[in-house]
């Protein structure tokens, strides 16, 4: 990493300070206004002074390496990971809007969390022990993916022993070497692509591979071929729900490929676990989390192209793990830990779930509701 240099450096690493000591997720820097932290998911203004073009571009300069600044340059835009002394970790996005330079720093947090911290489905646990398989973790920008796959790759490290290789762009949580080893390529850095890193990496003796990105046919074919032939495969799509998931790999292929991919995901893929993230009362983030685990009926209905009744098996799938994110936005309001504002924000069927929540208000609970109480 540069370190950030000349006399205005001081104020990015106040700055950074802030954001560990706040334990904010995001800090934003942009031309005409102080800089703006994102804490459990609220946007706060640090009431500091505005920020002019001359201070974004220095605050710019003090911690983008030289070959990023020439992309932004070339390309508008850039982004990197830099290391913050040993108190934090961030990925910064670098971009030009109205000709000025902003910046958005998310922070990684150095620990890794549990399963319980992150309250991750329990199954979760099981199928990252399957020797083979697609497990995909879905969810918008900022839901929590990331560190939902840093807390599995670092519950493996600690307890198999397995060569685990990430391909990410750009990495952000650091495993050191544990029960397995880990080797840890950066897109852009150690190798051009995810297509090129995937191909190489099977060339390389790995148990488990995590893919950063699924983004393009080349390398969702490369990830199911992976999964297929005798690798725990770890990927990430910005979808929400586990049967829009389904439907956007699926999709991602021409219409004459369609249904051969529709077969080979079906035995490839072992779980969807998509996540939502809303404000926690009365501070802090809580995650959701839909939990489809593939059957042999749910890998029916994937090779027959009926993706439709994927929630409705993942409904009565409650036996093998399975929840639907609106099931565990339910039990988030039920539980007093969420308002009932947020969780509707969230819902894939409001509607519903508003329904629902009004019914309980009344007393009147479904026969899933009442089911969880008495797990």
């Amino acid at each position: 990493m540069s370190q950030p240099s000349g006399g205005r450096s001081f104020q990015i690493d106040k700055l950074l300070e802030t954001v560990v000591a706040e334990r904010a997720s995001d800090l934003h820097i942009s031309v005409g206004q102080p800089p703006v932290l994102r804490a459990g998911g609220r946007l706060v203004r640090l009431e500091t002074r505005t920020l002019s073009a001359d201070d974004t571009t220095n605050l710019m300069k003090s911690i983008t390496p030289e070959r990023n600044q020439q992309e932004l340059q070339e390309r508008g835009g850039t982004d990197f990971g830099f290391a913050f002394g040993s108190k934090a970790r961030f990925r910064v996005a670098v971009f030009k809007q109205r000709g000025c330079i902003s910046m958005v720093l998310r922070r990684i947090p150095n620990e890794f969390l549990s399963f319980e911290q992150l309250g991750l489905p329990p199954v979760v646990k099981d199928l990252i022990q399957r020797p083979r398989g697609l497990f995909l973790v879905t969810g918008p920008t900022g839901s929590g993916k990331t560190t939902s796959l840093a807390s599995m790759i670092n519950w493996m490290n600690h307890n198999m022993d397995h060569h685990i290789i990430t391909l990410e762009d750009p990495i952000e949580y650091y495993h050191e070497h544990n029960h397995s080893l880990i080797n840890q390529r950066e897109i852009g850095v150690d190798v051009p692509s995810f297509p090129e890193a995937l191909r190489r990496a099977l060339r390389m003796d790995p148990d488990v591979i995590l893919v950063g990105e699924m983004r393009d046919l080349e390398t969702i074919s490369a990830a199911i071929t992976a999964a297929e032939t005798g690798h725990v495969v770890f990927g990430t799509l910005h979808t929400t729900g586990a049967q829009g998931t389904v439907d956007r790999i699926i999709d991602v292929f021409p219409t004459n490929q369609q249904e051969q991919i529709r077969t080979q995901l079906a035995n490839a893929i072992i779980g969807i676990l998509s996540q939502a993230l809303l404000p926690r009362k009365p501070k802090g983030l809580v995650a959701a989390y839909e939990q489809l685990v593939v059957t042999p009926a749910i890998a029916n209905l994937i090779r027959e192209g009926k993706t439709f009744r994927i929630n409705s098996s993942i409904q009565t799938g409650r036996k093998f793990g399975m929840i639907l994110l609106d099931d565990s936005l339910f039990n988030l309001w039920k539980n007093g830990i969420c308002d009932e504002k947020d969780v509707m924000y969230k819902s894939n069927n409001p509607g519903e779930l508003r329904a629902r929540i009004e019914r309980a208000k009344r007393g009147v609970f479904d026969d899933s509701d009442e089911e969880e109480d008495h797990e």
